[in-house]
């Protein structure tokens, strides 16, 4: 069963509508561009991209804003920032830092789906300062190390 948050909206008078779940089982709701008109983003630029609504998020939650798969996969237009994070403390309008990481422009229409907003429960670390960390097989192995073959690759890091 899918846990139901409340979250408060606001809908700003430029918002295009409300964010919506596509199917019965959608983890993420689709987020609208709420411009004034089309908003064209060339090759390696970015823009924040207002939602027209603005939402209070309830304590021990966080609103995380994601990209669209399709408009990633299709155009190369991602959230930049992936998540961005809208703490339950933020009361502003949610504004969408898309890029355009395609080789052609993008065009962006007013209310088109751009994004999406997924509620999430948080959970905060507590630090406990030590003065060494556990043993693991893997160890400080970083950045491909767990693809790494026994005779191993010349200048990866972890190498042993």
């Amino acid at each position: 069963m899918i846990e139901a948050v409340p979250l408060k909206v606001v809908k700003l008078p430029h918002a295009a509508g409300l964010p919506d779940y596509a199917t019965e089982t959608a983890a993420g709701m689709d987020l609208m561009a709420a411009t004034n008109g089309d908003v064209v983003l060339h090759p390696g630029e970015r823009s924040v991209v207002p939602s027209g609504i603005a939402v209070a998020v309830p304590p021990g939650y966080e609103a995380q804003v994601r990209p669209r798969s399709g408009l990633a996969m299709r155009h190369g237009v991602t959230v930049l920032n992936s998540p961005g994070t809208i703490d339950a403390d933020y009361r502003g309008e949610i504004g969408v830092l898309l890029v355009n990481l395609g080789a052609a422009p993008y065009v962006i229409e007013r209310g088109q789906r751009i994004a999406q907003l997924v509620i999430a429960p948080v959970a905060r670390a507590v630090w406990e300062t030590v003065d060494a960390l556990p043993e693991t097989p893997r160890g400080a192995g970083g950045f491909g190390s767990t693809g790494m073959t026994d005779i191993g690759e010349k200048g990866a890091p972890g190498n042993r």
